[in-house]
């Protein structure tokens, strides 16, 4: 009790007090003193003044004062309560616990990973960190504009994680052992596989007759690649043709990453009649699967019928055209398929490059040897792919430049020749032989699967039926996607 008493008067504010004392309680007690020896006169001139008022002030500021003394004291002795940390206001910092930051990125153009870890606040040394631990397994020199990347950093600003995403199936992680070192690895991936169908009817074009399904543009091109050795969709598709198709379609986290393989197609042409198209692995080519018709023959032929699966031909194959820029007659033996600027030009078939440059009225050009005296031209192209240069082999349908105007150009448009032993022919009017044809053991197995095939697309006609499957993708799963 006396320690309490002591430590008590010790918080009292005595300066304050004798203050107190002198100015406020002693004129109070004379007063008070006067009006215990006079009469009942003196009571009623006590209580008419302001001495009452002064007492009950007096008391309240005897009251304060010691509560300030104390309060004041006591507050000096106990420690402030911590507040949770406020979120880094940074761009991209985030708390990950109680003593984690994360820092979330993205490549922007033009970033290296040094002024992307800065524009973020990741500082050097981690960034040093980051790109040993990865070594071997990134190469941070080709980095591609919207890369992702989550940094975990502890309390002292030192790496524990780093996970960096360069595409949907891509995500690679490091993380810190116990004895300070870094695992790196490539993470699993889980996915949700849905088996889906599309049919529709031509009413103006291929492009149109898609858009009700909502499907995007990859899908369109790739079906229209599969019939690209048989059929020609910028100059024979007709109103009142019809198609179908079956596909895989993949999602991550419910989100929509890409399509998997095309495992059936049919395309009813007025021109070239039924066309279908069967996925087969042979277990023999670059590609997990190839596209066969029903009797075992591979869709691919010898040479595709156009480089542009999609372009419009403005111009066909001809001894006797105006030249819209000469404005005279001369031959066109080749042919004009307009599109965008920057649409990609595939080679017509497996060859050697034998020219890629500069060629007078054709602007930039490539000239492709394939044996056997064939040789294939592409004409005003805006630029060429990487790696497309003289003696360089390509395989077909293998994007080797981009649509372009250069030259003697009105408009971007691709100038597509054909010649055999200098003799140029109408690429249109071209038949030739598929690339392979199944036999034996493995044909037996393709007519299987042509008829499962054939079956899982007249089930799917039945709006109940939605076949999913699971999918984790793992660094020896091979997975494609459109």
């Amino acid at each position: 009790m006396a320690k309490r008493l002591e430590m008590l008067f010790k918080m009292i504010n005595i300066p304050s007090l004798l203050r107190f004392l002198k100015y406020d309680l002693c004129p109070f007690l004379k007063s008070l003193c006067v009006f215990c020896g006079d009469s009942r006169k003196q009571l009623v001139t006590f209580i008419n003044t302001s001495h009452f008022l002064t007492l009950g002030v007096s008391l309240a500021l005897v009251v304060a004062f010691f509560f300030y003394s104390v309060d004041g004291r006591l507050a000096a002795s106990i420690p402030p309560v911590q507040q949770p940390a406020k979120k880094a206001e940074s761009q991209g910092v985030e708390e990950a616990g109680p003593s984690l930051t994360e820092i979330v990125g993205q490549i922007r153009p033009g970033d290296s990973l040094s002024s992307s870890f800065r524009y973020y606040g990741v500082d050097d040394e981690v960034r040093l960190t980051v790109v040993n631990a990865f070594e071997g397994l990134l190469d941070f020199r080709s980095l591609r504009p919207n890369d992702r990347y989550v940094v975990t950093l502890d309390p002292e600003g030192k790496l524990i994680k780093c996970l960096y995403e360069s595409g949907p199936l891509d995500v690679h992680s490091i993380e810190r052992r116990e004895d300070g070192s870094f695992q790196a690895h490539k993470v699993e991936i889980p996915l949700t596989c849905r088996t889906v169908k599309v049919q529709g009817t031509i009413a103006s074009s291929l492009f149109a007759a898609f858009a009700p399904s909502g499907e995007d543009a990859r899908l369109i091109y790739n079906f229209a690649d599969i019939f690209s050795s048989r059929i020609d969709f910028n100059t024979e598709v007709r109103a009142g043709d019809s198609f179908e198709l079956v596909f895989e379609k993949y999602f991550k986290n419910n989100t929509f990453v890409g399509y998997g393989n095309i495992l059936m197609a049919r395309y009813d042409s007025t021109q070239a009649g039924l066309l279908e198209a069967f996925s087969f692995d042979t277990g023999e080519r670059y590609s997990a699967a190839s596209y066969f018709d029903r009797e075992g023959n591979e869709l691919g032929a010898s040479f595709i019928r156009s480089p542009v699966p999609m372009g419009r031909v403005t111009s066909t194959f001809t001894y006797n055209r105006r030249h819209p820029v000469l404005n005279v007659i001369r031959p066109h033996l080749g042919i004009d398929l307009a599109a965008p600027v920057g649409t990609p030009i595939m080679a017509a078939s497996d060859g050697r490059v034998h020219f890629a440059g500069w060629k007078g009225g054709f602007g930039k050009q490539i000239i492709l040897d394939h044996g056997g005296g064939f040789r294939t031209y592409y004409g005003h192209l805006s630029r060429f792919d990487k790696g497309v240069k003289v003696g360089a082999r390509v395989r077909q349908k293998q994007v080797i430049g981009y649509v372009g105007s250069t030259g003697m150009s009105t408009g971007p448009h691709l100038d597509y020749r054909l010649a055999q032993n200098g003799t140029y022919l109408n690429p249109f009017d071209m038949k030739f032989k598929p690339r392979s044809v199944l036999a034996g053991s493995q044909l037996v197995m393709f007519r299987q699967e042509v008829q499962s095939l054939s079956q899982l697309a007249q089930r799917l006609d039945d709006p109940k039926l939605v076949l999913v499957k699971s999918v984790v993708v793992t660094p020896e799963t091979r997975l494609t996607l459109l």
